[in-house]
């Protein structure tokens, strides 16, 4: 995920859209500078640019700030900060009011449309509720990035973060540890779900505020459509993709039935039990590989192995420049362990950024690698969820991870470097336009880069062994995609529909979790293997709820990657099956796709769409392209199987 500017609190994304925001009654307070005497529309755009610039710097050190040493004193500043952010930017939308219905130049009048949906925390117009607001979504954040789970009393107390609760469910495949830490992890959000209910009433005043029904309109708002059109788009799309996620989870349901039994491998309905599938939220199946792997051995692809090996090497350069030191033996070789530690973090790192370069893009800055996080550190409480930030729209630009040598954490650092390249090709557009053409576009781009990274592309950079043709490997490539991408589609869609839901009052308050696992059953076919009341918050254990991320983002991303991947196949002059392309090193696709990055948010997203696919509509045809042998195999091995699931009445 990535910040533009980097509000984790307020989760400030600038969303594109054109729908024209109804009229509203004029604020209490600006919390602007009183625009000039005569200020012309182009001069007014050309201020906030120049102010919201100015800004960025402030605003994303304290929320760095408050994401990397998690304390009282960082949150009170994070909230401060974000408090008089808001206030300007309702300053700003104000006095924007002034050209309504005035003939403007398209990108003024684009401009002035994007700053009214900058927010996806629109806050109230009292200057106390606004300050409530902050200091709320800063606490939710500081909730989740402290957040632990812990057993025992005195000295046999044990506590364990999300990285350690989620090794359990990777790793393990013993039915009633994975449980407990499954419900170990849901319990920390309990606490959130008063300050929830109340940050709800708070953004939908603002948002009312701003002419809007409520914020879910609002968000539904920035896509270059009507709100409307866009609940219709995302309907289709998954309509288009839900009959292959149907054949994977029936294949899953299937394997889990032969690991622990029909009594514990599925719940009632033909559900697939929460704590079974090898992530906390049910998104990415990936860690289940050692069940689902159609072949065993067949094409290995053993990235895990070869990160570990990279690992064990940087272990033993460490030891071997190791000379003494304060401290005991064991504590210094613990010192020593965290050391290569941050080396390996360091060349994952490099070797994505090689991908990008080798498309013709620029080395990232040398402040990149002084300033990001790649470990996490000893010392204190931090947010691990992995982040791109671009901190002054000038070239400032950082990650933030707690990095580990896996497949998993690898491919993230592709995808968020995929953030840091679009705020790299953009940051010569105006402040105003520094975003991508939607929000669904930035999550995409590092995501398109990721599905090159085939088999071959491993081979040539050393990540595994020689890759042998044969129909067996390429199933079991497309089932380790399928278990990362096809899985998380009904996921990607269900966030935001309960959020749509809760903004606009059909999900109450007292209704919240139920509401929740409904839609988890509907899209996902997944339950809880416990009952899940009300006394829990279990939408808070995703950190973007707490985060007030919007969500419709991933899932229109995982729609436009295909999409992208498939030109940039195009432009490289890739021949045969798509899902054998690997444009790395093809200087053609990389001017293509940078040429796209380059232009931000300055168009509407169809625009910079036809401009790189040669259409304007956003299509699952190039996923259901990219699987088809998987699909074909999937009905296949599933034709004796009672396939679907049966979800609670809603």
């Amino acid at each position: 995920m990535t910040f533009r500017p980097a509000l984790l609190a307020a989760a400030v994304a600038m969303t594109l859209g054109l729908a024209a925001c109804k009229q509203a009654p004029a604020p209490a307070t600006t919390g602007a500078t009183p625009p000039p005497a005569g200020e012309t529309a182009d001069q007014f755009v050309a201020r906030v640019n120049k102010e919201f610039r100015s800004l960025s710097a402030e605003l994303n050190s304290a929320q760095w700030l408050s994401s990397t040493y998690i304390n009282s004193d960082s949150e009170t500043i994070a909230a401060k900060t974000n408090e008089r952010w808001l206030t300007q930017l309702n300053g700003w939308i104000e006095q924007s009011r002034r050209f309504d219905g005035q003939q403007l130049s398209p990108d003024t009048a684009r401009a002035i449309k994007l700053l009214k949906l900058m927010t996806a925390m629109p806050a109230p117009r009292d200057p106390d509720k606004l300050a409530e607001l902050t200091r709320i979504a800063t606490r939710m954040e500081g909730m989740y990035g402290a957040g632990s789970y812990c057993t025992g009393e005195g000295e046999a107390k044990v506590c364990r973060d999300i990285g350690q609760l989620s090794d359990v469910l990777a790793k393990s495949r013993d039915y009633d540890a994975q449980l407990d830490a499954w419900q170990g992890w849901h319990s920390i959000s309990v606490p959130m779900r008063k300050d929830y209910t109340r940050f709800v009433e708070l953004v939908n005043e603002g948002a009312k505020g701003m002419g809007f029904a409520d914020a879910g309109e609002m968000w539904r708002s920035g896509y270059d459509m009507s709100p409307a059109e866009l609940a219709a788009e995302t309907d289709r799309l998954w309509d288009q993709v839900k009959p292959l996620y149907e054949q994977l989870h029936c294949y899953a349901r299937g394997r889990l039935d032969a690991e622990y039994g029909t009594d514990k491998g599925e719940v009632a309905g033909g559900m697939l039990p929460a704590h079974l599938m090898g992530n906390l939220w049910q998104q990415d199946w990936g860690n289940l590989w050692d069940m689902l792997q159609p072949y065993p051995g067949a094409g290995s692809l053993d990235v895990n192995g070869a990160l570990n090996a990279i690992a064990q090497a940087d272990l033993a350069s460490a030891r071997a420049r190791a000379t003494g030191g304060d401290g005991s033996a064991a504590q210094r070789a613990f010192m020593v362990e965290r050391a290569a530690g941050l080396d390996t973090a360091k060349k994952m790192t490099e070797r994505a950024q090689d991908f990008y370069v080798s498309l013709g893009m620029p080395k990232l800055p040398a402040s990149y690698w002084e300033k990001s996080q790649f470990v996490k550190p000893l010392d204190r409480d931090v947010v691990c969820h992995a982040s791109a930030w671009d901190m002054n729209m000038e070239g400032d630009v950082r990650t933030k991870m707690c990095i580990t040598p896996t497949e998993e954490e690898l491919t993230t650092i592709y995808h968020e470097l995929g953030h840091i390249y679009y705020d790299l090709a953009y940051n010569k557009q105006p402040p105003l336009f520094q975003n991508g053409a939607h929000d669904g576009f930035h999550e995409a781009i590092g995501d398109t880069i990721v599905l090159a990274m085939t088999p071959s592309y491993l081979h040539s950079v050393g990540l595994v062994g020689a890759q042998q043709q044969s129909d067996e490997a390429l199933i079991n490539a497309q089932m380790r995609m399928a278990l990362a991408k096809v899985a998380f589609l009904p996921f990607g869609l269900m966030i935001d529909r309960w959020r749509w839901g809760v903004f606009d009052g059909s999900i109450k308050p007292d209704q919240y979790n139920k509401a929740w696992w409904d839609l988890k059953a509907k899209y996902q076919g997944v339950a809880p293997a416990t009952a899940r009341g009300e006394d829990f918050f279990d939408p808070g254990a995703k950190y973007h709820v707490p985060g007030n991320t919007p969500y419709t983002r991933y899932f229109l991303s995982h729609v436009l990657q295909f999409q992208f991947y498939k030109a940039l196949c195009d432009a490289a002059g890739h021949k045969g099956p798509l899902y054998e392309c690997s444009f790395y090193g093809n200087k053609e696709a990389g001017e293509k796709y940078w040429a796209m990055l380059s232009k931000g948010a300055s168009q509407p997203w169809q625009q910079t769409m036809k401009e790189l696919t040669g259409g304007e509509k956003m299509d699952a045809s190039a996923v259901l392209e990219y699987f088809a042998p998987l699909q074909g195999w999937l009905k296949q091995q599933n034709a004796n199987q009672s396939c679907g699931w049966t979800a609670p009445s809603a």
